[in-house]
């Protein structure tokens, strides 16, 4: 059995980097509390991941009235190394009980390995299901020697979730199937544009073909290169999963140098309604996946809100336009919640990941359980999926946007609003 004892023996030993405390560290009163640490990155590039976790936590901690819960949040900064340094510090220095992480894998696989090597376990999701179990391999390029892990688990969805929706959106319009696409050099980058494993042969198989320019830094000025390489292929269409600054500077340089494609569909830059405000007329039917919505007919196992009553009370309390990131969030606390709710022994790590790994739970972003559903044999046992749909930001008589989904052939219980409309 694996104790917090033991998971501090160990941890204290293997030269812990310290970080600063969190931002927001909501917690019940006084007495024994089962600790929950959860680390996203609240500032830096990746920031709008966050921006709904203040409050889900706060409505988690009042749902739990009568429960004995603390939230240790700790900010990654949109740093891998960061998000491993905190990880470790709520494991030895806060002694959590559960820790859950989301956004992007440049904040689930770092804090999922280090949880996975200290015996901690934990929950993670808003990444691609590919780069964070990939990623997370000895030896990432060797399938053979893949192993599952003990302690780490994850819902999303995966790769071929988001070439079907990307694929069947562009369907519906008339274009030469020539796709340009954008993958930066990081962990979701490098797994989308992997020659092998990534999209393109998943966009081949569907008849277009993908123009890849090569990997570029996070944060660069200069889209040239890439918007040369599609111009000279007649990309007609271009992909890519880019953070939302350098979404904006393609876009802006691609208009200025006239290039302006029928189809851009990106996924992560444009997830947000401020990142789409940022560019103006730009911004309009520009597409991307979709994870949550108002519309989607799930419920929270928590306060069992609707979706839609979830995302107003989003805006009710902030004053701010839903985002898809409130459902993931707020279901992250529902898992957690549900697997401690079935734990004897909250010191018991074993017993908790066996709680983790059991569960079978209706939440707000749809089912959560790790049974291998959809996913290949070597995931299984870590990976869950949940529903993917597509969409567009239509620009409205007042300046704001509204995404529309577009395409549910993947999720047909989640209605669509209208369908996929031209750039040019």
């Amino acid at each position: 059995m694996i104790t917090r004892r033991r998971l501090l023996k160990t941890g204290a030993a293997s030269g812990l980097a310290m970080a600063a405390p969190g931002l927001f560290t909501p917690a019940l009163a006084q007495g024994p509390k089962l600790k929950i640490g959860y680390v996203s990155p609240q500032s830096g590039p990746l920031a709008g991941f966050a921006e709904s976790d203040a409050f889900n936590i706060e409505a988690f901690l009042a749902s739990q009235a009568g429960q004995e819960f603390e939230v240790i949040v700790r900010d990654s900064q949109s740093n891998p190394d960061r998000a491993a340094a905190v990880a470790r510090e709520l494991i030895v220095r806060d002694e959590v009980n559960l820790m859950v992480v989301a956004s992007t894998p440049e904040t689930t696989n770092p804090v999922a390995t280090t949880c996975e090597a200290e015996g901690m376990p934990c929950i993670s999701t808003k990444a691609p299901w590919q780069p964070w179990f990939i990623g997370q391999q000895g030896n990432p390029g060797a399938p053979d020697s893949w192993q599952p892990f003990d302690f780490a688990f994850h819902y999303f969805w995966g790769l071929e979730d988001v070439i079907a929706v990307f694929t069947n959106m562009w369907n519906q319009l008339e274009t030469n199937k020539q796709v340009g696409g954008l993958f930066p050099n990081d962990a979701d980058g490098n797994a989308w544009g992997d020659p092998n494993v990534g999209v393109a042969p998943g966009f081949a198989e569907a008849g277009y073909t993908t123009t890849d320019p090569g990997r570029f830094q996070n944060m660069t000025d200069d889209f040239t290169a890439q918007i040369n390489a599609f111009r000279a292929a007649n990309a007609e269409i271009v992909t890519g999963v880019v953070i939302p600054p350098d979404f904006t500077t393609f876009r802006n340089q691609a208009l200025q140098q006239g290039f302006n494609p029928k189809i851009i569909t990106v996924a992560k830059a444009i997830l947000f309604p401020q990142s789409v405000q940022a560019l103006g007329d730009a911004g309009h039917n520009l597409s991307s996946e979709v994870w949550w919505s108002p519309s989607h007919p799930f419920a929270s196992s928590l306060t069992g809100q609707s979706s839609s009553e979830l995302a107003q009370a989003f805006t009710e309390r902030t004053g701010r336009p839903w985002t898809q990131p409130i459902g993931f969030v707020h279901s992250l606390f529902e898992v957690a919640a549900d697997a401690m709710g079935r734990v004897s022994d909250s010191d018991d790590m074993e017993e908790i990941a066996a709680a983790i790994s059991a569960t079978d739970l209706e939440t707000i972003v749809g089912r959560v359980a790790w049974n291998g559903e959809g996913v290949p044999p070597f995931a299984a046992q870590n990976v869950c999926k949940t529903p993917l749909v597509g969409g567009q930001w239509r620009k409205q008589a007042d300046d704001s946007f509204d995404l529309v989904v577009v395409d549910n052939q993947t999720a047909p219980e989640i209605p669509t609003g209208g369908s996929m409309e031209s750039l040019v």
